[in-house]
């Protein structure tokens, strides 16, 4: 559809234009910003209406996404390989784009001054798979926000496309980069105005050259470059996908966590770099931890205290070793069972098969998207509480019930960071951090009452039943969205067994059929497969895992390197039968 071909009704114009006006006019007299800030400003909401003249001038009989369709079309985008791509091509692809990861992570953004960070998602890193304070600071946190976006009103039919359609699915995905394109800007300038401070150096040089906005036009450097780091994500997770082996996301999210993991095993520089090695400031890696401790105290040492430092306090406790090896092999266990329905060919006699479905059947992506949606929940209550103009925000800016965060000295004095909220629906809905977070508290409040930040035992045990609760339910609703969005829902699964020329023995070759067959299972265990992930991963975390990865992060990275190593065995086996690539979804 060429953007001649659009058909539109000009007469928003006109609305959105006054909307503009006043937006500008109410910025001009409320803040008072400089000239340039103020032009950057009006390109920001000439943009923004821009985008809804295009979606709401729409008037022809599809979506009205459809009117992005200028946009979408001329978006920057990997190109699909126009043939089967070779096993070896996919794995030389996956490990560089891999390494190239690992690089971002170590580029730090450029005239920021890093002691001053104040990390935004520090619960959430091993999600998000970001590094504070370089071109990864956001990792694929607008990409994740942004599928959730897209689901939600694909799910609620506020969207209104087919996505077995090959037209609509398309326009589904270039709306989607829309959308993760606007999340990028929405995570990216709250994070620089007032979190991520510029260096004196550079607001002085640029201060030089045009005085009076050396400050603004700092930090709109810097959010260009986590503006570009981002997009570049983006590009990345389209190179695996297109010409790799699964998803960039999750190889992404799989790397950083096991670099934590690793980390949390065997590091042994102390807790406080630079300070002497000591029973206060001991190896953070759990085996040189232990090492430490067992060559330095003595049995009674050890009696009386030594073992609780072991065993049970932070850094990376033995506990967090041993839950962390606890969760791996229970994830391995889950994720290899599974309902395999008998297939048998139309007119190869002989020719039988299976249709595995796992019990992880809409694999780790629900609780990715709502692990990420908690991510943005905990971004948005700390700038309701502490951004100065957000605190002014109507019912909702610096409300304790909301979510209260503590102020540099009273994070000092619990222990605590500042993006740990105190109170409120996001103390709730935080990740609860090992056992020493919970479970101590309840067993010996005398001695382990400090954990709890100042909060009751009933307060913490209503902390625990609501973040399992949330974890569980959000992982069931975006696993049903997920199924649907991606073409496992029964009707989609039974055209793909129809169009391999394969059958149920005993049924009628004809998808309906196939899809009533399938009703059977796979709704519910679309249920039960959101519920045990989301279990999983909050159990994980109310045991505690090693190098702060999370147990969300370390559910995902076992689910992730499973289903990356059946992908490689389905690609090897495709490249031995190319008979086999028309069911197991590869090029002809």
């Amino acid at each position: 559809m060429a953007e001649e071909e659009v058909p539109r009704n000009p007469r928003w114009a006109f609305p959105l234009g006054i909307i503009g006006a006043l937006v500008l006019a109410l910025v001009w007299f409320w803040e008072a910003p400089s000239l340039l800030a103020f032009i950057v400003i009006g390109v920001v909401v000439f943009l923004v209406l821009g985008l809804l003249y295009l979606g709401l001038s729409y008037n022809g009989t599809r979506s009205r996404l459809y009117g992005l369709k200028p946009i979408t079309s001329r978006l920057p985008a990997v190109a699909q390989p126009k043939g089967h791509v070779h096993f070896r091509t996919k794995m030389l692809w996956t490990i560089g784009i891999l390494l190239m990861y690992f690089l971002l992570t170590n580029i730090y953004l450029f005239g920021v001054d890093q002691s001053t960070i104040i990390d935004l998602f520090s619960s959430y890193r091993a999600i998000l798979a970001g590094a504070e304070g370089t071109l990864m600071d956001l990792g694929i946190g607008p990409i994740v926000t942004g599928s959730i976006i897209m689901q939600l009103f694909t799910g609620a039919k506020i969207i209104n496309l087919d996505l077995t359609d090959d037209e609509d699915k398309g326009m589904y995905q270039g709306s989607q980069k829309v959308v993760v394109i606007a999340m990028i800007f929405i995570e990216a300038v709250p994070q620089v105005f007032g979190y991520i401070t510029p260096s004196s150096s550079l607001v002085s040089a640029l201060g030089a050259a045009s005085p009076g906005n050396g400050l603004f036009l700092a930090n709109t450097i810097i959010v260009a470059q986590l503006v570009f780091g981002s997009y570049l994500v983006f590009l990345m997770d389209e190179v695996v996908s297109k010409w790799g082996i699964g998803s960039g996301i999750s190889l992404f999210i799989a790397a950083g966590v096991s670099q934590q993991i690793i980390q949390g095993t065997f590091n042994w520089i102390p807790e406080t770099p630079g300070s002497p090695i000591s029973a206060a400031n001991p190896p953070s890696g759990t085996i040189p931890k232990t090492l430490w401790f067992l060559s330095h105290y003595t049995a009674s040492q050890m009696a009386g205290g030594g073992w609780e430092e072991v065993l049970l306090r932070q850094p990376n406790p033995i506990v967090a070793l041993v839950g962390t090896a606890a969760i791996f092999f229970l994830v391995a266990w889950t994720e290899s069972t599974r309902i395999e329905l008998p297939l048998s060919h139309a007119e190869a006699r002989g020719a039988r098969g299976r249709y595995p479905l796992r019990l992880i059947y809409a694999s780790n992506i629900p609780v990715i998207l709502m692990s990420a949606l908690l991510a943005n929940v905990s971004m948005v209550t700390i700038l309701l509480w502490t951004n100065p103009t957000l605190i002014h925000f109507p019912l909702l800016g610096h409300q304790w019930w909301v979510g209260a965060y503590p102020t540099a000295a009273q994070a000092s004095a619990l222990g605590v960071s500042q993006t740990t909220p105190i109170s409120g629906a996001a103390y709730y809905l935080s990740t609860v951090n090992g056992l020493e977070s919970w479970l101590l508290p309840i067993l010996n409040y005398g001695t382990y009452g400090g954990f709890l930040v100042g909060h009751t035992v009933w307060q913490d045990l209503l902390h625990v039943a609501i973040y399992f609760g949330a974890m569980v339910g959000g992982s069931i609703l975006f696993a049903k969205f997920w199924i649907q969005t991606t073409n496992m829902g029964p009707e989609a699964v039974a055209r793909q067994i129809e169009a391999s020329g394969m059958q149920i023995p005993g049924f009628r070759r004809e998808p309906r059929v196939l899809r009533r067959v399938l009703e059977r299972y796979i709704p519910v265990i679309t249920v039960i497969s959101g519920a045990a992930v989301g279990a999983l991963a909050a159990g994980a975390d109310l045991i505690g895992t090693l190098g702060n990865a999370s147990g969300t992060g370390v559910l995902l990275t076992v689910g992730i390197i499973i289903n990356l190593y059946e992908a490689m065995g389905r690609e090897q086996l495709m490249e031995m039968n190319p008979l086999l690539r028309r069911f197991l979804g590869g090029e002809s």
